[in-house]
């Protein structure tokens, strides 16, 4: 059996010879040299509406499909906190039916299109995505539209969406690392809108009423909030004639609010607040830990720096199979000794301010004060000694991270919606990655020194965290001298 398959492929071989030695006998059929495909880059396309609507596209000829979605500069950030939850409310009520199409209607219309029809709420932005064919992005435009503007928000609707809701905060309270980075945020913007959640409490989603939906979407659901954003196979042209089509008789801003100050004119930059909020569980089978200084806007000089400081400290993950061998020099450390099972560090953004840290797993409950201060004492390091290694190092793994995420018309069209929600213009690949290369050691040590050396923390700790020391003696590792 196996000489057959090695004949095979001998005659295989020597027919591709004999084809290659025919194209070579006949004149003007060869070349020397590959020639490369004529390569344009990524190129965002953005339009303005008379009313402050904004559309937003990447052109991909030859992509089949296409992504349409219209990102929402308003989440729970835009709520009270009696109707803190109402913009995940909305998120769950939109597919419930309209002015024009029942629910029924609604899923019809999608499902014969053989598109995917989504939303999702975070604290700034509220997402309403489709896909779909090229030939159906008209349809799918006309759908989102309708959903944006005319949504029923029926009462039985509404009634029936407070039970899954509140299954859905069941499930998430289940979940460990949500339920610490709620905190975190709680705790470290106390009594502020980003500190609130995104499902809200359960005290609202049983009392929201459909009023606090309607005038949530008067106030928030306006032009100057919004970008339709497509990738694929739409060109810009055709998404802009569809845009004025269903989108042009939107009002234009807040009418209880100055046009100038639309988006976050009128929002104060919210306050970070040094402070720990521990919940403790015996029960559960980990200690669960954040520990965060504050971080930098999407907006920031130091965002990307940011993100270069957070990779060379990095993930670890005992469970992985190269674990040992991490470049990061507390994942070593940590695996030496054995002091966690994982963790991961972060640097998340918001329009106007952020959170840095990192988050740690840990069943080591006698040694928790060992894990934690050695993390702040390599936090500590990054402001003295950071080498050119570590740092080319981590912009190669924060570039593969970030480029290896745009694939696909979905990831390109939450790249763009995001950037141009939050900085009014989309930063290109190649600009990203050139924005990364210029980082360099010295500018870590800066940011290192300027946000990290002797600040203020805020800590969330859940599960079985009694060998977590108090705040002051944590927070005096913040500003330790290396020996």
């Amino acid at each position: 059996m196996a000489s057959r398959r090695i004949a095979a492929s001998l005659h295989q071989g020597l027919r591709a010879q004999r084809a290659i030695n025919a194209v070579r006998s006949k004149p003007g059929l060869i070349r020397s040299l590959a020639t490369p495909v004529s390569s344009h880059g990524s190129t965002t396309e953005s339009t303005t509406l008379s009313n402050g609507f904004t559309i937003a596209t990447e052109h991909s000829p030859y992509a089949q499909t296409s992504t349409v979605g219209v990102w929402i500069d308003a989440g729970s950030r835009a709520e009270t906190d009696r109707t803190n939850g109402t913009a995940h409310f909305l998120e769950h009520l939109a597919f419930k039916g309209t002015q024009k199409r029942s629910q029924s209607q609604l899923e019809l219309e999608i499902e014969n299109m053989g598109g995917h029809l989504n939303a999702y709420t975070s604290r700034e932005n509220t997402v309403y995505y489709a896909k779909a064919f090229n030939s159906d992005v008209p349809a799918t435009v006309d759908i989102l539209a309708d959903i944006l503007q005319n949504s029923k928000l029926e009462a039985s609707a509404i009634e029936r969406e407070r039970d899954v809701i509140l299954r859905e905060q069941e499930e998430v309270d289940k979940q460990l690392e949500e339920v610490v980075f709620d905190h975190l945020h709680a705790t470290a913007f106390q009594n502020q809108p980003l500190g609130r959640t995104i499902l809200g409490p359960k005290e609202n989603i049983q009392s929201i009423s459909r009023d606090d939906l309607v005038s949530y979407i008067k106030t928030n659901y306006t032009a100057d909030r919004m970008v339709l954003v497509g990738s694929g196979g739409i060109p810009h042209s055709q998404l802009v004639d569809l845009a004025e089509k269903y989108f042009a008789s939107m009002p234009a801003h807040n009418p209880n609010q100055q046009p100038s100050a639309s988006l976050r004119g009128l929002e104060v930059t919210p306050d970070f607040v040094g402070s720990e909020v521990r919940i403790r569980d015996d029960t559960l089978p980990t200690a669960n830990i954040a520990i965060a200084v504050e971080g930098v806007s999407w907006k920031d000089d130091d965002y990307f720096t940011a993100l270069v400081t957070q990779a060379i400290v990095g993930n670890w993950d005992r469970a992985m199979g190269n674990s040992p061998y991490l470049g990061s020099k507390l994942s070593t450390f940590i695996h030496e000794h054995k002091l966690a099972n994982s963790f991961m560090s972060f640097s998340t953004s918001y329009s106007d301010t952020g959170l840095w840290g990192i988050y740690m797993v840990t069943e080591a409950f006698t040694r928790i004060d060992d894990l934690v201060h050695f993390t702040l004492r390599e936090w500590s390091r990054l402001s003295f000694q950071v080498s050119e290694a570590e740092t080319e190092r981590a912009k190669a793994q924060l570039k593969a991270s970030i480029l290896l995420s745009l694939d696909g018309t979905t990831a390109i069209a939450e790249d763009i919606g995001r950037q141009i929600i939050t900085t009014g213009r989309r930063l290109t690949p190649e600009e990203v990655e050139k924005q990364v290369d210029a980082v360099t050691a010295g500018d870590v040590k800066s940011f290192a020194q300027r946000k990290l050396w002797d600040r203020d923390i805020a800590i969330s700790a859940v599960g079985q965290i009694e060998g977590l020391l108090d705040y002051a003696r944590i927070r005096g590792d913040m500003a330790r001298m290396l020996s």
